[in-house]
């Protein structure tokens, strides 16, 4: 059995380019695929970075206890197929890629699970990086922020804090600790 890896970190902390550069170095990494209900950008692909599914199919998800855990927020939702995360795990390591609400989720069922809390390297960064994106609504950018205060307020909760200064450091520092937990 391998080990559950779960990555959090504010919208626009920059989780994705961090986990590319860790999954291109450690092709023995799982990525586990979260459901959403929100849409597609332009370079998504369905099953690859997430399964885009309707209200009404995650609805129907809930109910059939399909979710290791699952969480609503900016007005999606989001979940952890548990299935796909069991199988995973018979295989190597895993990796989530989800908020501090799922990840205490996932605590609570498997405590063995490993957090790591991914923070910006300042706050007016973090909006830089939110506002370069192009797709995300000055509304819709303070309540990120306003969700990133209280994310950032999480972070003593997780086993491991790392800062996304730079991503080659950032993906060292999680890479470091994976290593470690190879060793235990």
């Amino acid at each position: 059995m391998g080990k559950l890896f779960i990555i959090s970190g504010a919208s626009g902390v920059g989780k994705s380019t961090v986990l590319k550069k860790v999954m291109a170095t450690r092709p023995d990494l799982q990525f586990s695929v979260s459901a959403t209900t929100r849409d597609p950008r332009p370079e998504e692909v369905d099953g690859v970075h997430y399964y885009f599914v309707t209200n009404e199919q995650f609805e129907k998800m809930i109910a059939e206890d399909a979710f290791l855990e699952y969480d609503g927020h900016n007005m999606k939702w989001y979940g952890t197929p548990a299935k796909q995360v069991e199988e995973k795990l018979e295989q190597g390591h895993v990796i989530l890629d989800i908020e501090p609400v799922g990840a205490f989720n996932v605590r609570a069922k498997r405590s063995d699970a490993i957090l790591i809390f991914i923070e910006p390297p300042s706050w007016e960064e973090l909006e830089r990086r939110l506002r370069s994106r192009g797709d995300t609504s000055d509304e819709q950018i303070a309540m990120r922020l306003e969700r990133a205060k209280w994310e950032t307020e999480q972070k003593s909760k997780y086993d491991y804090v790392v800062v996304n200064d730079q991503v080659e450091a950032c993906a060292d520092q999680i890479l470091h600790i994976i290593a470690q937990a190879d060793m235990k």
